[in-house]
């Protein structure tokens, strides 16, 4: 069995105590081996019945982008609408996607037609290949944050608008546009927790049946 060192596990659990949700990026680029370094962590990720169903779109041109903005703005407006009094103050004040400065910008998206995986464990909860994206995403993040970069989720969109807007295949479920740079700051409480929002269960509850 392969072992890691002590060290190494420690540092492990540190990595993941500082991966955060970035929304605030500086302007400079990604080098392109890093980034693609990074997505290597696709390649590790599980999935069932070994479908690797993920499919990345990479959002660069200025029409493409200025949709994703108008839709996050548009869907922006509507979730405040759902708030009044000092909750309706806070999701204001907060800054929810860095879609205006994040040099990279991927669209991951589940291809729930894939023939990959002949249906294994799909076959009785369909659901699985999009939860396999999701664990993929989550080895890419932390890849992400070890190289020093920031990843963040804009989960406020429309969809199924989006990807239509990208011209993605019928058959794929958007799981999340990310915006990927060099974050302004780093901390390792989340900026959620920071700005008063939410706050982290203080313990893990587990249910014995």
């Amino acid at each position: 069995m392969r072992a890691f060192s002590r060290g190494f596990r420690d540092e492990l659990f540190e990595l993941m105590r500082w991966r955060r949700d970035v929304r605030r990026f500086q302007t400079a680029e990604v080098d392109g081996a890093l980034l693609a370094r990074c997505l290597d962590a696709f390649s590790l990720a599980p999935s069932v019945g070994l479908s690797e169903p993920w499919r990345i779109m990479r959002v660069d041109s200025h029409e493409a982008r200025l949709r994703v903005k108008q839709n996050f703005a548009e869907t922006n407006a509507d979730a405040l609408s759902r708030y009044d009094g000092k909750d309706a103050d806070s999701y204001a004040a907060l800054k929810l996607a860095g879609i205006d400065r994040a040099p990279v910008q991927l669209a991951i998206f589940c291809d729930d037609a894939t023939p990959k995986g002949k249906g294994l464990g799909a076959g009785t909860m369909p659901e699985m290949r999009r939860y396999s994206v999701v664990s993929a995403v989550t080895l890419f993040w932390l890849a992400c944050r070890a190289e020093g970069l920031g990843l963040g989720w804009v989960s406020i969109l429309d969809a199924p608008r989006l990807a239509r807007d990208l011209g993605a295949s019928t058959d794929w479920s958007l799981i999340g546009y990310f915006c990927l740079g060099y974050p302004e700051q780093e901390d390792d409480t989340p900026e959620l927790a920071r700005d008063g929002w939410e706050q982290r269960a203080s313990a893990l509850e587990i249910r014995q049946v």
